[in-house]
């Protein structure tokens, strides 16, 4: 009788999936996240799963990971962890949201809907070394910090310059000690406004920073 209840429980219309709840899509369409799970609708509840449910979504640029959670009788819950864009890359009419790894991740028709800085489109196009070194400097910086950047560039992989909004230039290197950089970098903008004004923050060498 028991093994009876069990199947009942996991195999009967009952508590099959009549309801998908999705959580965590900033960047991906719900539209489309509604579309690629609606195949679980009527499955049994009992039976899906995280491995049911991630490969139905991994083809969305956005989407990192999931976690589900089954809430009887009949929904599922689908909780998204969504990649986290770190800069902008203009592509014709639009600008491309990239993440720390340099994937395009998803787009914005104006530059300011987004407060990140703007790559290089050279950096992007003729070597990806370099363009995925930029990306995993800018992944190092907090939000705000990113949100006071104008662009970032490099003409090789040990040369990443960065500009703030203010017209202020960051010499930052290569991406090696990513965050003890960003941490000085951090303490030298929060830093007490000096008599002479910063042009130049040089945090290559981060055990001994210079402003001139």
């Amino acid at each position: 009788m028991v093994v009876a209840l069990i199947l009942v429980l996991v195999f009967s219309p009952v508590l099959a999936i009549k309801t998908i709840t999705v959580t965590g899509t900033d960047l991906t369409s719900k539209k489309t996240v509604d579309e690629a799970l609606a195949p679980l609708k009527e499955q049994p509840l009992p039976q899906v799963g995280d491995d049911d449910v991630r490969p139905l979504l991994e083809g969305l640029p956005a989407v990192l990971d999931v976690t589900v959670e089954a809430r009887p009788p009949s929904e599922l819950a689908v909780e998204i962890t969504e990649r986290i864009p770190v800069a902008v890359l203009e592509t014709g009419k639009t600008f491309a949201l990239i993440d720390a790894e340099g994937k395009r991740i998803g787009s914005v028709k104006e530059r300011k809907s987004a407060e990140l800085p703007l790559i290089d489109e050279s950096a992007a196009s003729k070597d990806q070394d370099i363009f995925r070194t930029i990306t995993a400097v800018l992944s190092a910086l907090p939000a705000d910090v990113l949100a006071q950047l104008e662009h970032a560039s490099a003409k090789s992989i040990d040369s990443v310059e960065l500009q703030l909004t203010n017209g202020q230039k960051v010499l930052w290197g290569n991406d090696s000690q990513l965050e003890l950089k960003a941490k000085v970098f951090e303490a030298l903008l929060n830093a007490p406004e000096p008599e002479v004004e910063v042009e130049v923050y040089d945090v290559s060498t981060p055990t001994m920073p210079v402003t001139h």
